[in-house]
Order: structure tokens, then C-alpha cells, then sequence
């Protein structure tokens, strides 16, 4: 299993800044007010409800599951928002991050630094990117409702490489 892991995490930080893959796997949401209380554990010393070495944050808050579904819309929330919480979420050994647009020089230095990845999904596409999702479970904060953090089973998920392990940058390509 060890093992397993560990080949995960270098096929991760092999990946290039422009790439296009379609990952299956884990991956847990969590927005604003998720890493806040997260963070505010993580300040105090406490056990935090989730393991955070190995995963992959996805910036999301899906929306309500209609009948028969596994999950409601499930698309990217704008990144930038948790930079403030990329560094402690780093030292727990996060190894990847999903979103939309893109993050501070400090969050890019940090992904460098860390050799994770950050990833962008397709915005406006929620109602697809749910087809992709093939389980949904509550780990914790359910009184945040869909801010709450949600273990996602997912396969053939359409992402891009925004900023690999190496701190190469889609954003800094484009034109100004």
C-alpha cells in the first residue's frame, strides 16, 4: 500500500504545467469555511477528522443530491480564496489541489517547495463533472452543509495541470 501511494505521488509530480488528464481516485472537498476550522485545528494541536498526507483537496461545495443521484452540481470554486490556508495544509502533506484560476507567487512558490500539484477544472461544467463522480460520504462539518468536507469517488475527472510540482505556471504563459 506504501508503495502504491508512494508511485501515485511521483506520477503526480511528474506531470507538466499544461497537461490534460482524466484522474480517478479520491479526492475530498472543502471550501472557505471547511479550512478555516481545519486550520483552526490544526493551530490548537488537535486530531484533525481527516488525514491530509497523500490527498487531494477539490475546492468545491456540491449542491443538494436530487432524488436518485449521487451527487448534486459539483463544480470548481475559485482557488484563490484558500491561499491563505495552502501553507499549513502543505506541512499536513497535501499532495494536490483542484480549482479554478489562479493562485498567488507565495502559493506557486509553496507548490514548488512542497512538490505538489494544483489543478484547474472545467468552470460551468458542475452538472458534468457530477457524472464523474461514482460515491459521495460526509467525513465531517456537517452543520457547513455542501461547505462541509465530502470524500468524493471519482473517475475519468477532466483536469488540467495549472502549476506542476516543479512551479511551472499556466497563468504566466498567457498574454496580459
Amino acid at each position: 500500500m506504501k508503495v502504491h501511494k508512494e508511485a501515485e505521488m511521483n506520477a503526480l509530480r511528474m506531470l507538466k504545467a499544461g497537461e490534460e488528464i482524466l484522474f480517478s481516485g479520491y479526492v475530498y472537498t472543502a471550501r472557505d469555511q471547511a479550512h478555516k476550522k481545519i486550520v483552526d485545528l490544526i493551530k490548537k494541536g488537535k486530531k484533525l477528522p481527516l488525514d491530509l498526507k497523500g490527498q487531494i483537496i477539490y475546492y468545491c461545495g456540491p449542491t443538494e443530491t436530487p432524488k436518485g443521484k449521487i451527487i448534486g452540481s459539483c463544480g470548481p470554486t475559485t482557488s484563490s480564496r484558500m491561499d491563505e490556508f495552502v501553507d499549513l495544509f502543505l506541512k499536513k502533506g497535501l499532495v494536490g489541489m483542484i480549482g479554478k484560476g489562479a493562485r498567488s507567487n507565495k502559493v506557486r512558490e509553496l507548490i514548488k517547495k512542497y512538490k505538489c500539484v494544483y489543478f484547474i477544472a472545467p468552470a460551468g461544467c458542475g452538472a458534468l463533472l457530477a457524472q464523474k463522480v461514482l460515491s459521495k460520504k460526509l467525513v465531517c462539518f456537517k452543520a457547513l452543509g455542501p461547505e462541509g468536507v465530502y470524500k468524493l469517488k471519482v473517475i475519468d475527472f477532466p483536469l488540467i495541470v495549472a502549476i506542476d510540482s516543479r512551479g511551472n505556471n499556466i497563468y504566466q504563459r498567457l498574454p496580459r
